[in-house]
């Protein structure tokens, strides 16, 4: 129990929908695939122009609360290995790695080179966009771990991008997806926005069962945390539950 800090209203819950809103609708059935992208427009997006100059100017905010980012970097901490190259995809001025663990170099991949010039986890920082190329500037093989964090929604082409992600992985390391429920608009494909937040799961961990080279398939939901007080959290305290954690990893393997 907590003290409540402000008036925010009354809370209407409707148990049963509450009882099947929940884990299991990212798991197809058995020996069934399931198809998403069912015409070319589900992955347009509103807004078409250059993601250049959309992201121009330097977002240095989180898109994500405090205890959202530290059960990330918890959940980052179960999957990475001591010594591990890893590639930030999609990078921004946080990565979300966990603090004090002993990694080894750290490439960001992004699309501001302010932000990515404010990360503090970044030994090589590389400014590229992958809905104009998704083509990695890696050799292959180059990174034992690669991380993606709140960000897979933009991708207009996220089958390329992955298909490129299994190519720069040396063969058992690990791929990790995570994404919450608030994103640019304008930015993400439509199909992000009309699926149900666990059927993104599914969604992510189909895109990973097509690409070859991609095994040992997982997946992760965290809801219901406590959201810290924090008055920088524009959020808080109109929010009293911290933003959802959902994420969907893969190990390389030989195809």
């Amino acid at each position: 129990m907590r003290p409540k800090p402000c008036e925010t209203g009354g809370s209407l819950h409707v148990w049963l929908e509450e009882l099947l809103d929940g884990p299991g609708i990212e798991t197809g059935l058995a020996g069934q695939t399931v198809r998403f992208i069912a015409e070319p427009g589900d992955l347009s997006r509103p807004d078409e122009g250059a993601d250049t100059a959309f992201y121009a100017a330097p977002r240095l905010v989180p898109h994500i609360d405090a205890k959202a980012r530290e059960r990330l970097a918890a959940h980052y901490a179960t999957l990475l290995s001591p010594g591990d190259t890893v590639l930030d995809l999609m990078a921004s001025h946080l990565s979300h790695l966990p603090p004090e663990f002993p990694l080894g170099p750290v490439t960001g991949l992004g699309l501001n080179a302010g932000e990515l010039a404010a990360n503090p986890a970044l030994a090589e920082r590389i400014v590229a966009d992958l809905n104009a190329d998704p083509t990695l500037p890696f050799p292959d093989a180059a990174f034992t771990a690669v991380v993606c964090a709140m960000s897979v929604e933009y991708l207009a082409a996220p089958a390329d991008v992955l298909a490129e992600a299994a190519r720069v992985l040396a063969p058992g390391g690990v791929l990790a997806i995570s994404f919450s429920n608030r994103w640019f608009p304008q930015k993400a494909v439509r199909l992000w926005s009309e699926l149900h937040e666990f059927e993104r799961l599914g969604f992510v961990a189909g895109l990973l069962e097509a690409t070859p080279g991609f095994g040992e398939i997982e997946t992760l939901a965290e809801r219901g945390w406590p959201r810290p007080a924090d008055a920088r959290d524009r959020f808080w305290p109109l929010h009293q539950q911290s933003d959802p954690l959902y994420a969907v990893t893969a190990r390389r393997v030989a195809p």
